[in-house]
This record gives structure tokens, C-alpha cells and sequence, in this order.
């Protein structure tokens, strides 16, 4: 008879691993990153399986991955209601960074709002070709992801 022995990981960005013997608190981590010899994983489900927020993120060299086991995604048995309240919680979010970006950057805030509004509403109210305010359209919906992206 042999002994049994584990299969060694090799995992890619986006798995999702279980400590089975490994020292770190039980749950379920994602594989956010692969650097030279280690594993960066953040704790993304509890023990029962359940999605966490908890920013804990570890690095754990790939010698030592023989403690893991392939793990269920938290995300894959989440309600419909409870993926629909994430996404418009992300979504208030983002409202919340864009109006701080904007009340820090009033200027160019209002010149994005401005050229959003132009490209919305002034086809056939103002005087311009039809493509002129498709541009303005789209410049103010990017000059706004942009404001949002810089943030305050």
C-alpha cells in the first residue's frame, strides 16, 4: 500500500481555494494574484460558505498550497435579491465618489456636466450636426467616469 499524497495546486487568477490544514481562518478565498513563488488570496466566504467583506488578504507561498483544497465560489449560491442589492449598493457608491469628485473639482465637474447635457438634450434644440453632439455626449459621459476615477 502507498501513502496517499496531495496533489500539488498550480492555481490561476480568480480560483477559489479552502485551507484544509492550513493555518488560516476557514472559509473560502479567491486567487487574486500569482507573483514569483506566492498566492495572494483575499477571504472572500465564511466557513459555511457564505460571502464575506473582510479585506483579508494573504500571501501564501506556492511550497505551501498542499494545505488547500479547491474551493465552491461564495458568489455562486447568493439569492437574486441579494445580488440585486449588491449591485445597487456598487452603484451608490459610485454616485457618492462622482458628486465628492465633482464638489472637488467644481470647474471641470461642470464643464463634463455640461457636455453631458449638450449631447443628451441639444440635437434639434441647438444648431450643429448630429455627430457633434453624439461627441459632446460621449466626452461628458467619459470626462464624468473620469472625475470619478480621480476622485476628490
Amino acid at each position: 500500500m502507498g501513502v496517499s499524497r496531495r496533489r500539488q495546486l498550480d492555481p490561476e487568477v480568480g480560483d477559489h481555494l479552502r485551507p484544509a490544514d492550513a493555518d488560516l481562518p476557514a472559509g473560502a478565498y479567491r486567487v487574486v494574484g500569482t507573483p514569483g513563488d506566492d498566492v495572494t488570496l483575499l477571504r472572500v466566504g465564511d466557513a459555511d460558505g457564505r460571502r464575506v467583506h473582510t479585506g483579508e488578504v494573504r500571501r501564501v507561498p506556492r511550497g505551501r498550497l498542499d494545505g488547500f483544497e479547491p474551493a465552491e465560489n461564495p458568489d455562486g449560491n447568493r439569492s437574486i435579491a441579494s445580488a440585486a442589492a449588491a449591485r445597487l449598493e456598487g452603484f451608490a457608491w459610485e454616485i457618492r465618489v462622482i458628486g465628492q469628485a465633482m464638489r472637488a473639482h467644481p470647474l471641470q465637474g461642470a464643464a463634463v456636466v455640461a457636455l453631458l447635457l449638450v449631447g443628451v438634450f441639444g440635437d434639434g434644440r441647438l444648431p450643429g450636426p448630429e455627430w457633434l453632439f453624439t461627441a459632446a455626449g460621449v466626452a461628458g459621459g467619459l470626462g464624468i467616469a473620469y472625475l470619478g476615477y480621480r476622485g476628490p
